[in-house]
């Protein structure tokens, strides 16, 4: 029997994540961590909320880890000029450090893990998935409406 491509699918980003996590706790940082200063290093500057969606984790999750990050020297929070309440996160000159530090120790590990692969299989894989996520981001839309 042949697995579906969706437990494919499921199965290989669990092990990436894994594989992902064991790399950058050599530096430091626990995976969810180290996945949020990627993001901060493509979209500075956001509120907590914009990091918590990315992240795909609640609000007082993305908090403590927030707590934790700033306390490391890492990030920090500036209040929002446009809203009193509201608090954008920003990378420190440590976390702005580290960045380059985690991009290097990931890219072995996606060559180790595309190893075999064409670059014109990897082109249209990075297609399907792209059109992959597109398609879940369909099905999610109007069951995120429902359930918020």
């Amino acid at each position: 029997m042949t697995p579906s491509v969706a437990y494919l699918l499921s199965d290989s980003a669990r092990l990436l994540r894994r594989a992902f996590d064991l790399r950058v706790r050599a530096k430091g940082v626990t995976g969810p961590q180290a996945r949020l200063l990627l993001v901060l290093g493509l979209h500075e500057g956001q509120n907590q909320g914009f990091y918590a969606e990315q992240l795909d984790v609640e609000a007082i999750t993305l908090g403590r880890m927030l707590d934790r990050m700033e306390e490391a020297g890492l990030i920090e929070r500036r209040r929002d000029p446009a809203d009193r309440r509201a608090w954008r996160v920003h990378l420190t000159a440590a976390g702005q450090d580290l960045l380059p530090h985690l991009r290097e120790d990931i890219a072995p590990m996606v060559e180790a893990m595309l190893a075999g692969v064409t670059a014109a299989d990897r082109d249209r894989l990075a297609a399907l998935l792209e059109q992959v996520r597109a398609n879940l981001n369909t099905i999610l839309e109007p069951e995120l409406a429902v359930h918020g």
